[in-house]
């Protein structure tokens, strides 16, 4: 099963309406937002977080904007979080950054939204290169029960 197919199959089990739209390869966000003609911010990073137990968790951050560590620790509940290495990141998801849902994520880790999300239309990582995933944001974040909080700066 491709990425998209693992992101198309849980949203559908979740009732999360999912639009693909295929596009060049991009070597970063901004590109990635201007070949789509969006602004950074409509592209939402989903971001693999380690906690100190060695368990993840997921932080959704609009695209022009980074994880506030002290905003997200607090909201977590913990003294210790950080960004796994790339191998870690694809082992944890099965997905490669730059591509990285919770969509179809090989282990359901639990969802932290950005309150800035909420109530938008979004593009996100398809599970593969190439390919964006646009979903509601509201509906994402129901899908998941997702803990929504100001997380970023």
């Amino acid at each position: 099963m491709t990425g998209s197919e693992r992101v198309a199959s849980d949203a559908a089990s979740r009732g999360i309406e999912v639009e693909f739209v295929e596009r060049p390869a991009a070597g970063s966000l901004e590109e990635a937002a201007a070949l789509m003609g969006l602004d950074p911010a409509g592209i939402v990073k989903t971001l693999v977080v380690k906690r100190h137990d060695g368990s993840y968790l997921f932080a959704l951050v609009p695209g022009d904007r980074q994880i506030s560590w002290p905003k997200l620790r607090a909201v977590v509940g913990v003294n210790k979080l950080r960004l796994p290495e790339a191998s870690l990141a694809l082992e944890a998801t099965g997905y490669e950054r730059g591509t990285i849902t919770p969509l179809g994520s090989s282990t359901a880790w639990p969802v932290f939204a950005d309150e800035r999300i909420a109530g938008l239309r979004i593009a996100m990582g398809a599970g593969e290169h190439g390919m964006s995933a646009f979903v509601d944001a509201d509906s994402l974040i129901a899908g998941f029960d997702a803990t929504v909080a100001d997380i970023s700066d």
